[in-house]
């Protein structure tokens, strides 16, 4: 990085501390000396900053109008990031490890994958298929996920729903569409899904990418949909008996990622309990806490959990965004809208992660 005697520490502990910044700082500093100015593009520092970032888990949601998010961090707070720079009216249809997925509100069927930090981005090219005739039941992708390995190079965009023809009942085919950026291509399969149910705005929200797959919650809470990107196939993940079976009457239940980890949350009158899918291959899940809802009694019925990691959970009403220590068990308030808003926070409320994850390897 530069001439040892001339610095105070050692190449990697600099990196170290570097690599713990905020994007932002990060990108301040690239001033400071040209070593400095390199780092954002070398892949062992990319490959470093990132390792260290996807360990915490912020919020993003919109709050006004506008083209601007508020992003609630535990340590930091909050602050506020644009997506002006796509010059376009959008609006978030999925996260993965820093990078999003945005649709065009104006212009149906356009889409970007954006590194809001670092302000880059990337238009996808359109798919053959004629979105306004080829899904149900709104022209639009039922199910859109975002897949992003930060360990690998690359992502994929998934777009999947049920098929109809113009003037025509859906026909029950599942149809769905991979966009793979180092091929800058589409691909297509269709499956039957049989018994596969819907799902709420939540559900859809809520994509979850580990173990190389896409989860999404079916809304009958019957089972977990994942779709294996490595093979293009539809795979039906078991939630844990006292879910499945009816056990938890009345209580609501969300998908969520917890250190690498497939959990769900489980949301009663007075209980919140978090649920970890030890095992992924044998189903195997277990309780990992289970914690009291008292306190905030009056806001459990518009309460919903977005994100989390092993030392907190950030949770949504229509005007808040509360977080809940895990260690010392203490609720906080980290944000409220202040004046009128149309749509509620949690409507539009998304895990986010601050990397460098690049949009455009292949191009």
């Amino acid at each position: 990085m530069g001439n040892p005697k001339d610095s105070l520490f050692p190449d990697e502990v600099i990196l170290q501390i570097l690599a713990r910044l905020p994007v932002k700082s990060l990108f301040r500093f690239k001033s400071v000396c040209k070593a400095w100015c390199l780092l954002p593009s070398d892949n062992y520092f990319i490959t470093l900053f990132n390792h260290v970032s996807v360990k915490e888990q912020t919020l993003v949601a919109e709050v006004s109008d506008s083209s601007s998010l508020i992003c609630v961090d535990n340590l930091r707070g909050v602050s506020e990031f644009s997506l002006e720079f796509l010059r376009d009216r959008v609006r978030i249809r999925a996260s993965c490890n820093g990078l999003l997925c945005c649709a065009s509100v104006p212009e149906k069927g356009v889409y970007y994958v954006c590194n809001p930090s670092t302000r880059e981005f990337r238009v996808l090219p359109r798919s053959r298929e004629r979105p306004v005739t080829r899904f149900y039941p709104d022209g639009e992708a039922t199910l859109v996920g975002l897949a992003c390995d930060v360990s690998k190079k690359g992502f994929c965009v998934v777009m999947a729903g049920y098929h109809r023809l113009f003037g025509h009942r859906p026909d029950g085919s599942f149809v769905c569409l991979v966009f793979d950026s180092e091929s800058n291509k589409w691909r297509k399969f269709v499956s039957a899904l049989e018994g596969c149910g819907g799902f709420t705005h939540m559900s859809k929200n809520q994509v979850v990418f580990v173990n190389g797959k896409l989860h999404w919650l079916m809304s009958g809470l019957c089972y977990v949909l994942a779709l294996d990107l490595e093979h293009d196939v539809w795979r039906k993940v078991s939630l844990p008996d006292e879910i499945s079976s009816g056990g938890g009457g009345g209580n609501r239940v969300y998908l969520l990622e917890l250190d690498g980890f497939l959990s769900v949350i489980q949301l009663s009158d007075v209980w919140m309990k978090i649920w970890k899918m030890r095992d992924y291959e044998s189903e195997v899940w277990s309780v990992v806490d289970s914690i009291s809802l008292r306190c905030i009694k009056g806001l459990v019925p518009g309460i919903f959990p977005i994100c989390q990691t092993g030392e907190y959970v950030f949770l949504a009403t229509h005007k808040q965004v509360l977080v809940y220590q895990r260690r010392s068990k203490l609720w906080k308030e980290m944000f409220c809208v202040k004046g009128s808003y149309s749509l509620p926070v949690w409507f539009s409320a998304h895990a986010f992660r601050s990397t460098i994850v690049p949009c455009n390897y292949a191009l």
